[in-house]
C-alpha cells in the first residue's frame, strides 16, 4: 500500500493518490475507498485495478485537516493502510481507521 501527496501551489488542496497493492487486494473483484471525505459512502470511491494488480484512486482533499479512510474489498473485507499518517480508534469492530494528514 503507498500514499502519495502532492500539495498545490495554486490553491488550497493536497492531490492524494491511494494505493492498494496487489498483494493486498489479492484477487479483488473491486475495492472501494471510502472515508470521511466521501461521507464513509462504500460506493462512492470505486478504485481502479492497475496493469500490476493493484488498486488506486486519486483525490483532491482540502489541506490543513485529517481524514480518517479505508479499503473495502468487493463489499466484505475492511483493509486498514499501514503507510498511512497514523490510526485512529474505530467504534465499529475491532479495528483502527487509516488517518492521512492533508
Amino acid at each position: 500500500m503507498s500514499l502519495k501527496k502532492k500539495f498545490l501551489k495554486s490553491k488550497p488542496v493536497c492531490k492524494v493518490t491511494f494505493v492498494l497493492a496487489k498483494e493486498q487486494a489479492k484477487d479483488a473483484g473491486n475495492v472501494g475507498l471510502v472515508g470521511e471525505f466521501n461521507d464513509w459512502d462504500i460506493d462512492a470511491t470505486p478504485m481502479r485495478r492497475q496493469k500490476d494488480g493493484s488498486f488506486s484512486v486519486t483525490l483532491d482533499l482540502p489541506t490543513g485537516r485529517e481524514y480518517q479512510f479505508r479499503y473495502l474489498i468487493d463489499g466484505e473485507i475492511w483493509i486498514s493502510d499501514p503507510e498511512s499518517d497514523k490510526h485512529a480508534f474505530s467504534p465499529f469492530g475491532d479495528c483502527e481507521n487509516s488517518v492521512i494528514t492533508a
